[in-house]
């Protein structure tokens, strides 16, 4: 049976190309990669927005918040076998002035309203959460700064930790995107670049058939 894997994240979910201010094609984005290297095994659904946050109402932008999104994405592509969190790096901004541990905060509260979902599981609940590669302090010197504002790069530096505590008290997978030594594009230091989607493709290409819950 063809498994369906479904990815909720942000820009770099979505392939948001720093160089071009565009989108990588599928062939270079890390879930089309993932897709190839899983082959005809797994179905793999991207559900990437740029501006994502876990579960904060950005003031500029609306449809941003991933807690309003996560049900109707798990019920519109279910039955689902593993979904894939990659968020926080957009709840850094300043005008959210969330902590790394508030950010964590909305994390366990957009994960619990996933593992709640009821008739969207193939075989119950199966979540990896990734903590997001840190934002590079780079930014700050870029026209990223007056988006994001200041400290972003540290408050990121620290989800990882954070991210993990989530993940064992709710019993999901965990993976620290930033201990693979991703690299961001340095047009804003906060997009991976393309040999860091084909990085992190590859490495989850590894990973993610041992994480399947039994038929």
């Amino acid at each position: 049976m063809k498994r369906t894997i479904l990815c909720f994240g942000d820009s770099n979910t979505h392939g948001y190309c720093a160089a071009t201010g565009g989108r990588f094609d599928e062939t270079k984005r890390w879930t089309g990669l993932l897709q190839t290297y899983l082959g005809d095994s797994c179905r793999v659904i991207e559900e990437g927005l740029n501006g994502r946050t876990t579960v904060f109402e950005d003031p500029l932008e609306e449809g941003l918040c991933g807690l309003s999104a996560i049900c109707p994405c798990l019920k519109s592509h279910k039955p689902i076998d593993l979904l894939i969190i990659m968020l926080g790096t957009n709840d850094t901004k300043a005008r959210f002035c969330a902590s790394a541990q508030n950010i964590a905060q909305g994390l366990e509260r957009l994960t619990q309203k996933a593992l709640s979902a009821t008739g969207v599981w193939q075989n119950g609940p199966n979540i990896l959460l990734i903590a997001p590669a840190p934002i590079d302090p780079g930014y700050e010197d870029t026209f990223a700064a007056g988006e994001m504002g200041s400290g972003c790069a540290a408050k990121s530096a620290e989800l990882a930790d954070w991210y993990l505590d989530v993940a064992d008290r709710l019993d999901c997978h965990f993976l620290d995107a930033g201990a693979l030594n991703l690299t961001m594009h340095p047009t804003d230091y906060m997009h991976l670049d393309a040999y860091s989607h084909q990085k992190l493709a590859h490495h989850l290409a590894g990973l993610i058939p041992t994480l399947f819950n039994p038929d």
